[in-house]
Formats: structure tokens, C-alpha cells, sequence
């Protein structure tokens, strides 16, 4: 206990009830008994809270990786499947070719 060893602690008692008095010392030994449960409350409310957190994050990074697993292994199928179609690999190039399509189609017209 901080290293206080049961003489210290005496000491420490005697010298209280000579300074506060007698009448004193039980009110302050409960709001002291009071103030250091409120203390310990909040610091078990504090570490729950940063635990919660972590929990969290650790949570999301794993259904991150779990949802990115078939979405790679998905690419990948289709990269495989027609190396050359680049429709399949990356979708969103194709759709942005088909203006260009289009406006060939009419100047060969």
C-alpha cells in the first residue's frame, strides 16, 4: 500500500486526530472514504470505455477483412478468367470508354 507500513499509518492516525480532533475525524474519514469510491468509479467507467472502444476498432478491422477476402478473391476470378477483357477486371473504365464508342460509330456515319 505505497509502501506505508502499519507503524506509519498510526503515526499518521495519531497525528490526524491531534490536528482535526476528535469530533471531525469520522466526517472527514467518510468524505474521504466517499471522494476516493467516486475516484474509482470513474477511472473503472474510463478503462470500460477505452476497452469498448477497442473492442471495437478490433471488430471492424476484422469484418474489414473478412469482407475484402471475396471481393479479392471475386477480381481475381475474373482477371483470370479473360485477362483481356478489361470489362470484367475494371468496370468502371468500360463505362467510361462507351462515350467514346459512341461518338466513332457516328463520325464513321
Amino acid at each position: 500500500m505505497f509502501g506505508i507500513g502499519m507503524p506509519e499509518l498510526i503515526i499518521i492516525m495519531v497525528i490526524a486526530l491531534i490536528v482535526i480532533g476528535p469530533q471531525k475525524l469520522p466526517e472527514l474519514a467518510k468524505s474521504l472514504g466517499k471522494g476516493l469510491a467516486e475516484f474509482k468509479r470513474a477511472t473503472d467507467d474510463f478503462k470500460q470505455g477505452i476497452e469498448a472502444e477497442t473492442r471495437l476498432q478490433d471488430e471492424k478491422e476484422r469484418l474489414a477483412k473478412v469482407v475484402e477476402e471475396p471481393v479479392a478473391a471475386q477480381h481475381q476470378e475474373a482477371a483470370a478468367a479473360d485477362p483481356y477483357k478489361t470489362e470484367a477486371a475494371e468496370p468502371h473504365k468500360a463505362e467510361a470508354a462507351e462515350p467514346h464508342k459512341a461518338e466513332a460509330a457516328e463520325k464513321k456515319a
